[in-house]
């Protein structure tokens, strides 16, 4: 899996990303949250939860219907006063920071894969490509010695990447939004 620093920075870069106004500072601290939610399942293991299980590490809980309902309930809890169309762009959101958690994780080195259509399809998958160094399982356990080379690794494969993402997309709206000021003035 990644770190929960890496799941976080991707969702504010992607929070970021939009300069659309409801992506207000409470809108990207939930979808830094949604972004590391899907980790709560390693409190299964204290219950006898096996890796392996529907709701064990990176089974239900790293799934896309989880990423649908869990972003639901979340704008369905802070944001059901809002117009539906705010709704649409924080569900959406939400959805991408949620659904991230898996995709980063499909690209670690580590573990058994990631349930992404559970519980329709308990398997697991992993990226062909897999270039993320593995974090390890709770916060003493990241803070070891290999602390530095796991985010060695995430600042190469994910926070870069991310960052350049962002430029482009930031870019993009740059452009965008200076051609639709600057428009030819009609010749006589």
């Amino acid at each position: 899996m990644a770190s929960a620093f890496s799941h976080a920075f991707v969702a504010l870069a992607l929070g970021k990303a939009s300069p659309h106004p409801i992506m207000t500072y409470q809108v990207l601290l939930l979808g830094m949250t949604c972004s590391t939610v899907p980790d709560l399942d390693v409190i299964g293991f204290s219950f006898g939860i096996q890796y392996g299980d529907l709701w064990g590490h990176r089974g239900m809980t790293h799934s896309l219907l989880f990423a649908v309902l869990l972003t639901a309930g979340v704008v369905a809890t802070w944001h059901r006063q809002s117009a539906r169309a705010t709704q649409v762009r924080i569900f959406v959101y939400l959805f991408l920071c949620t659904a991230s958690h898996g995709v980063l994780d499909a690209l670690s080195d580590g573990g058994l894969g990631v349930a992404f259509f559970s519980p329709f399809d308990t398997s697991r998958y992993f990226f062909a490509v897999r270039p993320v160094a593995v974090s390890p399982i709770g916060i003493r356990a990241f803070f070891n010695e290999d602390a530095f080379y796991v985010f060695a690794s995430e600042v190469k494969w994910i926070w870069l990447p991310t960052i350049a993402g962002f430029v482009v997309l930031r870019g993009l709206h740059y452009v965008r939004s200076a051609q639709s000021v600057v428009k030819p003035a009609p010749r006589d």
